[in-house]
């Protein structure tokens, strides 16, 4: 029988199973100031939620409980927090490592000039250093604040090996050095992407979790509480935007997270201001009838400065809105992005963006701002037309700089120049790439490292990461294999885009979509992108939408693959008519006599344009003497779209997706309202 004493050492030591003081577990009830909590688990980190408020992602439930739901959590958006954590993570070894660099060198440099310095003359006449385990100066910097020390894109270190990061092993120096790794979560909520950083990314110093609703950080002071992370996480109340501008001029933080419910463009210039040089800002929008939508452009230039694209790819047109907007904003202090990811998610879009104190790069702005000029009611075609030109000129010593000039005069028609339909400007938008290649390759080898009862979206991650790397590369493989196991196979420092690279090819295209154009039979996939790499162009798809196609082809070629399609693989069977799109194509170089009516008195060049219609049709028919394009199929001929003249073949197994069904790219919303859920009361 055990003693009092020892009973009492035990309950000491364990604490009740239903109070806050609890080691936390998943499902366990807990009981506070006579409330009842349960505690969920996400990840490595434990929250309380109210009895009676359902946190189901069943796809089953009802739409009654779904806005019962609200947020204080909300399982939709557990795939945006895994990815988060190993995005900030990755992220953060990067710039952990390039402090400890900054810290050694400064530690080297002082201790020679304190050698230098303090030399003693011997009984010779020379000169002898002190003992090289003397301790440093106090006014050494290596003594100095670990936030304090920042350091340049351009230094470059071999790679760090595992279980060190940050740290200063070097003899004499005491207690090891630990860079300083600042975290804030904006818009916190209950506290859960402060509790799972806190958790889940070791070298984290302190995050700062804040909310302007106090029952909100009571919560989050609780949660924070029953997870033990007092000495790592601080809950503070009050206005997101005022406490960022509170750091104007000051140190501020390595990473922003702003995560509202709804738009984060109020939040962007005091996030700016309030993030160190080399830091990451994570932004989400939720907003997507705003920035990827036509209903609301007055709102979408107002929020995020420039206008939506419509079409299919009016969400790759959003993601590029809110990181002009970022950008923008950026420019006016100096600060320049560099875009790391950038995904269109559900019903929302992620961007982390490395943002870094650079007025030079900031000058080359103007020259990644493009205007779009859309086809959107016509064929779908569009052109890109940049605000200003970035010329790379060599000076005497080798050195190459920029010159910045104007852009020359508007580059498309007010009428497309495929089907003669009216265009209509989108933009101005962010013209650059969307990813770094080296950021992608570096989270999918956290994954190799990662358990599934920790990530359980992380098949989701690898398929998105994925198809986002092959976006970027169009599917040109890295020197370093990215199936490499283990992040110590990398280097910890993320290799930095070129600053003034630009993406002409910026959107994707859905073959089915120009089959409507045309009336005609949609093509597989598979059979385009076969047919685009028979030609030599580079194919890849995009991680927005199934069934997408991205490629280095301009739109000339991509018809000419269409006609050849109609003309090899499914005759039109029915005739087109003169003011529609597909017509106004088919009359350029086509191989087809496709008309609406056969009148020999009647011309296709008599035509003339009626509302959106073409604006220009072939004269004569192919043969010359047809009065419009009759459904016939000429097999003899073998015609160019406006001088475009290569053999098309659809080569199915070349533009096969060889990891279909190995990769979850693309996830089907499980239950309808699949979305934010209600605003929290």
């Amino acid at each position: 029988m055990a003693s009092p004493q020892a009973s009492v050492a035990e309950v000491m030591l364990e604490p009740s199973a239903n109070t806050i003081e609890a080691i936390p577990q998943g499902g366990q009830s807990i009981t506070h100031e006579g409330r009842e909590y349960t505690t969920i688990k996400e990840g490595l980190a434990h929250i309380l939620v109210p009895h009676g408020i359902p946190t189901s992602n069943d796809p089953k439930m009802s739409k009654e409980d779904t806005q019962k739901q609200q947020v204080f959590y909300n399982p939709i958006q557990q795939f945006n927090r895994d990815l988060s954590v190993l995005a900030i993570k990755t992220f953060g070894e990067d710039l952990v490592e390039r402090k400890r660099q900054k810290h050694e060198h400064a530690r080297k440099k002082n201790n020679h000039k304190k050698r230098k310095a303090e030399r003693i003359e011997i009984d010779n006449g020379q000169w002898a250093p002190p003992p090289p385990n003397d301790p440093p100066s106090k006014k050494s910097k290596t003594t100095s604040d670990a936030e304090d020390i920042q350091t340049s894109d351009h230094e470059q270190a071999p790679t760090l090996s595992e279980g060190k990061v940050g740290a200063d092993t070097t003899a004499g120096e005491g207690p090891q050095w630990k860079p300083g790794f600042r975290i804030l979560d904006a818009l916190s909520a209950t506290g859960l992407r402060a509790l799972r950083y806190a958790q889940e990314i070791p070298f984290t110093t302190s995050i700062t979790a804040n909310d302007m609703s106090s029952r909100a950080t009571e919560s989050i002071a609780l949660n924070v509480k029953h997870n033990k992370l007092e000495d790592k996480i601080q809950a503070t109340t009050g206005n997101a935007i005022a406490h960022m501008y509170s750091f104007v001029d000051k140190k501020g933080y390595d990473v922003i997270d702003l995560d509202p419910y709804g738009t984060a463009a109020p939040f962007i210039d005091s996030a700016i201001q309030a993030i160190n040089d080399d830091g990451l800002l994570c932004v989400t929008c939720t907003d997507s009838a705003i920035f990827a939508s036509h209903g609301y452009l007055e709102k979408t230039y107002s929020q995020y400065g420039g206008l939506p694209l419509k079409g299919e790819p009016c969400h790759e047109g959003g993601i590029r809105l809110i990181l002009h907007a970022v950008a923008s904003s950026a420019g006016r202090y100096g600060m320049a992005i560099e875009p790391l990811l950038s995904l269109s998610i559900d019903y929302y879009v992620r961007v982390f963006i490395r943002v870094r104190k650079s007025p030079n790069e900031v000058k080359l702005l103007a020259g990644k701002t493009m205007i779009v000029y859309h086809c959107d009611n016509g064929c779908g075609a569009w052109s890109t037309q940049f605000l200003a030109r970035n010329k790379a000129v060599t000076n005497k010593s080798g050195d190459y700089f920029y010159k910045h000039s104007f852009a020359p005069a508007p580059s498309a028609n007010e009428h497309c120049e495929h089907c003669g339909w009216k265009a209509h400007l989108s933009g101005p938008m962010y013209g650059g790439p969307l990813h770094n290649a080296g950021f992608i390759e570096r989270i999918l080898a956290q994954l190799s490292d990662v358990d599934r009862e920790t990530y359980p979206t992380m098949d989701r991650m690898e398929g998105m990461l994925h198809t986002a790397l092959e976006e970027i590369t169009f599917g040109v493989q890295s020197k370093k294999p990215v199936e490499a196991k283990g992040v110590e196979q990398l280097d910890r420092l993320i290799p930095k885009a070129d600053p003034a690279e630009l993406d002409h090819h910026p959107f994707f295209f859905i073959p089915s979509s120009l089959a409507k154009v045309f009336h005609c039979q949609a093509p597989p996939t598979a059979a385009v992108r076969g047919a685009l790499r028979r030609a030599g162009f580079r194919v890849t798809m995009s991680h927005c939408k199934p069934g997408s196609i991205k490629t280095d082809a301009s739109w000339k070629d991509i018809w000419h693959i269409m006609q050849e399609w109609v003309r090899q693989k499914s005759p039109l069977k029915r005739s087109l008519k003169k003011e529609s799109a597909g017509y106004g194509i088919m009359s350029k170089g086509s191989a087809h006599q496709i008309g609406e009516e056969k009148d020999a008195d009647s011309t296709a060049g008599n035509a003339e344009p009626s509302g959106g219609g073409p604006k220009e049709t072939q004269k004569n028919g192919v043969n010359g003497d047809q009065g419009g394009i009759e459904a016939e199929t000429h097999k003899e001929a073998h015609p160019s779209y406006l001088g475009i003249n290569f053999e098309v073949i659809f080569d199915e197994k070349l533009g096969k997706d060889h990891d279909r069904g190995k990769r979850v790219r693309y996830q089907l919303a499980p239950r309808e309202n699949w979305g934010p859920m209600a605003r929290a009361k």
